[in-house]
């Protein structure tokens, strides 16, 4: 976030916004606010989270943003485990 007043101060919000209307308001309507509410809750925790692709992280769902960090984690330990200085399997 950009400090106040600077021109990206409110650009994540903004773009957040923009996507939620122009995905999921613009293209319904509900016949109650707790249907509208429930219908924004799983556009965000079911899509916009989870799956849809951001710019922050390369282009990637935040989903397999974080496996791969867990797959470089994982490699990495598991080299660290097979070497010791005395070139003995630790555990």
């Amino acid at each position: 976030m950009g400090s106040v007043g600077d021109a990206y101060d409110n650009a994540m919000a903004e773009s957040f916004f923009a996507s939620l209307e122009c995905e999921l308001i613009d293209r319904r309507s509900w016949k109650s606010f707790a249907q509208a509410r429930m219908a924004i809750f799983t556009w965000i925790e079911g899509w916009y989270n989870p799956r849809r692709r951001h710019s922050g992280i390369g282009q990637k769902s935040p989903i397999s943003f974080e496996k791969g960090l867990q797959d470089k984690t994982n490699v990495t330990t598991s080299a660290t485990a097979e070497l010791t200085t005395a070139g003995e399997l630790k555990l």
